[in-house]
């Protein structure tokens, strides 16, 4: 990291507290949360946003492809950080090893065609203008999500996680961030709780 943060022994104060509800299993602590230390009120608007955008239970797409609109964004955005991290989740959602595969080429091919139809194919192709040209997006681009059998609300949340993944892959690259002592597909629990940030695998 190209800023300088604090060790999980080191924390004091509010950052200890926060430390305690984002640790992992083995008390490890992500890099994309460490590299908030500095200033720890971000690391906890950082985790309330994740949280509740990628993690809650009210949202209505399926988790697994929350996380894949997050590894395409990331790989538009050239942050193999978060391909990393959310790519692993993905798969442990799907518990379909040759799938989750099968997806990592198509989105390595930025051919999202290859794997997803409907409403999926829809969500990506939406996420992909977003990505790339926000300015270019007009009603139609959601009318067709929407026409692909999409809510609005489930619009909703494909929107957020995508404008997540724009702040998340900016504060990696921006930063310096690497994986470098990371357990990866690690994800906040209890998707009822939105105060329970405690990281362990992905699950539904």
């Amino acid at each position: 990291m190209w800023i300088e943060t604090v060790a999980p022994e080191r924390a004091q104060g509010k950052l200890k507290k926060l430390y305690e509800r984002v640790k992992g299993p083995n008390g490890e602590i992500d890099n994309i949360l460490r590299v908030h230390a500095l200033r720890p009120h971000t690391l906890e608007g950082h985790m309330a946003l994740y949280k509740n955008v990628l993690h809650h239970s009210a949202n209505r797409v399926p988790k697994w492809l929350l996380e894949a609109l997050g590894v395409y964004v990331s790989h538009l955005n050239g942050c193999e950080y978060c391909v990393a991290h959310h790519y692993e989740g993905m798969r442990r959602l799907l518990d379909d090893g040759a799938r989750a595969e099968r997806i990592r080429e198509a989105i390595e091919a930025d051919r999202p065609e290859d794997v997803f139809r409907g409403a999926e194919l829809a969500a990506c192709r939406y996420a992909a203008i977003l990505t790339r040209d926000p300015s270019r997006l007009e009603k139609a681009d959601v009318d067709r999500m929407r026409d692909a059998g999409l809510d609005d609300g489930q619009i909703l949340e494909i929107n957020q996680v995508v404008a997540y993944f724009a702040y998340a892959n900016r504060t990696v690259l921006g930063l310096g961030i690497d994986l470098a002592g990371e357990v990866l597909g690690l994800s906040p629990g209890d998707n009822d709780d939105p105060d329970n940030w405690h990281h362990q695998e992905a699950r539904t």
